[in-house]
């Protein structure tokens, strides 16, 4: 009664089926909707713009505040930060004579930073060892110790003579997507803002869903959290059904977004790690600990069946004995039906490999 199993073979028997139309809480599995509705209306390839303007610039000095134009890229952090820095400052800036000021969602390490105070702490030069540690390894020209610029008050809102410093692209959203979710990280509730929120992650997941199944999904936080998220075994496996489609559409896999178990680094890192199952599960896990929902969805590659869909969502369970359950019941699976490995290879984080930054006035290009 405190565990429903859904599970479908690649020409769509039904393998597995235990209370698999009751809904309940399935915590971060939440995310692979989500996922699906950032990828259709943004796009894989979609990049995150920031833009810095201010000035003019002379002899090292902003005139008036620095501007942050935003965009609500979940993927600015301290790095990315120390990198603007050493970008700017080679291009001749040193001092801000006013302050900083934010125009539109600007997230920074992760959460919301509406009024930069964050970032301005980061352009100051106030940041973690272990954050400029990282930054050096990508840039060896860095100093030993963090730099920054020197700002001084606020200034009135429109100095006159602005001109854009420096554009700050984030990854493609497909690569953010792939961070996201191995750690299974919860800015994925106010990155659904950039696409109208939950309803229309809602909308889509539900169109969607199997027919018999639209009625079993039910999204209120794009990330899972909250108490009022619900889906059921069966409409959990339609919708990574229809993130599959999707990234089929544009020319991706399922492994391009969701962690490979055994292989990724984040919550599937130390699940499954022996053969035949190392490598052979790509799936989401979901963990809402005081509501005693624990949750696994995804798709396993089999001899017999082919890729099997499955989804399985545990109520009133500890997270510890519900992970057991899942991981045995795949293991079940597999006895059955034999499993093998994705051809897929784990790629570096695309933290400042993958980020663009343009200084100047290409950046306005």
């Amino acid at each position: 009664p405190d565990q429903g199993v859904f599970a479908v073979a690649e020409d769509g028997t039904v393998l597995a089926a235990v209370a698999a139309d009751r809904p309940v809480h399935p915590a971060s599995v939440s995310k692979i909707p989500s996922t699906t509705a950032l990828l259709r209306k943004l796009g894989a390839e979609h990049r995150f713009e920031t833009r810095l303007r201010g000035g003019p610039v002379v002899d090292g000095s902003l005139s008036g505040d620095l501007v942050v134009e935003a965009s609500g890229d979940p993927f600015l952090l301290p790095q990315n930060a120390g990198a603007l820095v050493l970008d700017l400052r080679a291009a001749g800036l040193r001092q801000v004579e006013g302050g900083l000021r934010v125009e539109g969602p600007l997230f920074y390490d992760w959460k919301s930073d509406p009024s930069g105070d964050e970032l301005r702490q980061a352009l100051s030069g106030r940041l973690a060892t272990s954050a400029w540690r990282s930054l050096r390894e990508v840039r060896p020209e860095a100093p030993s110790d963090p730099v920054g610029l020197v700002f001084g008050q606020d200034a009135p809102a429109g100095s006159s003579g602005e001109v854009l410093l420096a554009t700050h692209y984030s990854p493609p959203l497909v690569r953010i997507l792939k961070e996201l979710n191995g750690y299974s990280n919860n800015v994925f509730h106010p990155l659904s803002d950039r696409i109208g929120g939950t309803p229309v992650v809602e909308r889509l997941a539900r169109e969607a869903a199997f027919p018999a199944a639209a009625e079993e999904v039910r999204i209120s936080n794009a990330a899972g959290l909250g108490t009022t998220n619900r889906l059921s075994p069966r409409a959990a496996v339609s919708l990574v059904r229809a993130l599959e489609l999707e990234l089929a559409r544009q020319g991706l896999a399922l492994t391009d977004v969701l962690p490979v178990a055994g292989i990724d680094r984040g919550t599937l890192e130390e699940r499954m790690t022996k053969p035949p199952l190392r490598g052979a599960v790509v799936a989401k896990t979901g963990t809402y600990e005081s509501l005693g929902a624990c949750a696994l969805a995804g798709v396993l590659q089999t001899g017999k069946y082919g890729r099997v869909t499955f989804a399985i969502l545990n109520r009133g369970v500890p997270a510890i004995e519900a992970r057991k359950r899942q991981d045995a019941f795949l293991g079940g699976l597999v006895e059955a039906a034999g499993a093998f490995p994705f051809a897929y290879r784990a790629q570096a984080s695309p933290v400042l490999r993958e980020n663009r930054l343009v200084v100047g006035e290409a950046a306005a290009r």
